[in-house]
């Protein structure tokens, strides 16, 4: 069954891979929009969208900067009942969201997991190491129910919305505690295997700083206990 689809991006300096992270999109679905946040790129990223001639293409930019409240004006921008996202840098996975939508069809949520049978990461080591005490603690503390809390890459259906409002403040940890109220509300979630391509030199933005790593990690803890708390 075909359905439109809107996929957020979030970009931040990604002038060397967004135009190819855009056409895998549009070459993997054949009815999908892209809502683009650019978070004052200094590199040419948003110049280079600019120019990509198609009308399914939004395009959106801010002198701020915020992956949580990028991806809210991104969700207030789109138009289908079926909304994702998928990291400006990845568009090689564009080509799983056909997968994805399958899936969709007998559930509320849909995400590509590192840590169910199949899945794997190729990162550095770090990044490796963080996400398995992330993924571990989301575990321990939330619910066992979901293994992979911090993907950030998923398809879900709208009307989720209506019962797990996301908090978008931070960094990818608004989706950690997203998954925990919609795991709440009886949502059906689903994770599909997949594997973490290495990250591109240069690339990285959670990683640009050994202070700025362990300052996330912090946040992404604090939002870990924090969402034990909060009601929808």
């Amino acid at each position: 069954m075909s359905r439109k689809v809107s996929i957020i991006l979030s970009t931040y300096n990604e002038a060397l891979v967004i135009e190819d992270t855009i056409n895998q999109i549009f070459s993997s679905l054949d009815d999908v929009e892209i809502i683009l946040v650019d978070d004052n790129s200094s590199d040419g990223t948003f110049e280079i969208v600019k120019k990509i001639n198609n009308s399914n293409l939004k395009c959106y930019s801010r002198n701020t900067r915020g992956l949580a409240s990028a991806f809210l004006v991104g969700l207030i921008n789109s138009s289908s009942e079926t909304v994702g996202w998928l990291d400006s840098n990845m568009g090689v996975l564009a080509k799983r969201l056909p997968e994805m939508l399958i899936k969709l069809e007998t559930s509320d949520l849909v995400i590509l997991s590192r840590y169910v049978p199949g899945g794997k990461d190729e990162r550095s080591k770090l990044r490796v190491i963080s996400s398995k005490l992330i993924n571990f603690f989301c575990r321990l503390i939330l619910s066992n129910k979901i293994k992979d809390y911090s993907s950030g890459i998923f398809l879900m259906r709208r009307d989720v919305l209506l019962s797990a409002v996301p908090i978008a403040t931070g960094h990818g940890e608004f989706f950690i505690e997203f998954l925990y109220k919609s795991l709440k509300e009886g949502k059906k979630i689903v994770e599909i295997p997949y594997s973490h391509p290495p990250d591109i030199e240069g690339m990285s933005k959670t990683a640009s700083s050994i202070i700025r790593f362990f300052h996330l990690g912090f946040n992404y803890f604090i939002r870990i206990i924090q969402s034990l708390f909060i009601r929808n």
